[in-house]
């Protein structure tokens, strides 16, 4: 049954037509709304599972693209990598339905810091620009943002034990702004923010050491060892995992920066991943399942081909 229907909305001869190359392609509804984004190194023989799903609980998402999808639209690339980084692109800015996760910004968090005032500010955001006049070095950015937050607020934590967390009413005014924080501290011993620095930046394991020497001579911290050590592995984790990550996909793709924006990162880690060899599905299609057009062919029906150019630091066990 899935066969009369793929034929029937998109013609018999459709995947004879297609090439048995590597390709994007997009379903869309009878608006030309893009419903699904994907890539593919054959795209032929991609396609032709679609046509073919069966009722099994695997193939489920087939069948709803298809049940909904009005016509498909075939970009074919010059190499899977160009198809990869085009999916990706897609994916990021058209938003489809049914490629639920990586498609939304808010997965994106960057770490800022900053002084002023002989405060240290430490701000937590998907929208650093918002956060301009303060003058902040920003970091990331990160995915998941589950850890990442995890992470930020385990810093607030262990530099409120450190020195002391100023209220609200004594934060620098900023946004505010759902999903953002802002939070302002006194009294920070000298040489930790640079530490921070370069424990966020995925260039240094000091900060973690440093912080574990200052709270070996707060007895409140000591008395809290067990919540202390818990926040300090949780930090060594986020560092080895997603900060050290993002520092090896810059150097591998061979860019200079530190921060890169929450449009850029899976780009970022799809050529940093095709440098290295890699291959595979881009991170936003891997949760949910840069492209320039050139004039191409087109073949008959309702399908439009075009080709495309294109630390764990040292952790103390406090006692």
């Amino acid at each position: 049954m899935g066969g009369k229907r793929f034929d029937r909305k998109f013609g018999a001869d459709f995947l004879r037509e297609l090439p048995e190359a590597p390709a994007v392609y997009l379903f869309k509804d009878e608006t030309g709304v893009v419903l699904y984004a994907g890539k593919a190194k054959n795209v032929r023989r991609r396609l032709s599972s679609y046509r073919n799903a069966s009722r099994r609980k695997a193939h489920r998402k087939m069948r709803a693209v298809v049940r909904e999808a009005h016509s498909i639209e075939v970009r074919v690339q010059a190499s899977e990598g160009d198809a990869l980084l085009a999916e990706n692109e897609l994916i990021r800015t058209l938003r489809p339905r049914f490629n639920v996760d990586g498609a939304f910004d808010f997965l994106y968090p960057a770490i800022g810091t900053g002084q002023r005032d002989g405060l240290l500010l430490l701000c937590l955001s998907t929208r650093p620009e918002a956060y301009d006049e303060l003058g902040l070095r920003w970091h990331g950015t990160y995915r998941p943002r589950l850890r990442a937050c995890e992470a930020f607020d385990g810093l607030v934590d262990l530099f409120a034990r450190i020195g002391h967390l100023e209220p609200r009413t004594r934060t620098p005014k900023a946004p505010r702004l759902r999903g953002s924080r802002l939070v302002a501290l006194r009294r920070v011993p000298p040489g930790l923010l640079e530490a921070l620095r370069g424990f966020l930046d995925g260039e240094s394991d000091v900060l973690l050491a440093s912080l574990c020497e200052h709270l070996l001579e707060s007895p409140a911290a000591r008395s809290e060892a067990g919540d202390v050590q818990a926040t300090l592995r949780l930090l060594a984790a986020f560092q080895r995992r997603d900060v050290r990550r993002l520092h090896d996909a810059l150097r591998i793709a061979g860019r200079g920066e530190r921060f890169v924006p929450q449009a850029e990162r899976d780009a970022l880690f799809i050529e940093a991943r095709l440098r290295s060899g890699g291959g595979g599905e881009s991170p936003q299609a891997a949760g949910g399942r840069r492209s320039a057009s050139r004039r191409g062919r087109t073949t008959s029906g309702k399908v439009d081909v075009a080709r495309d150019a294109k630390v764990a630091s040292p952790v103390r066990t406090m006692k």
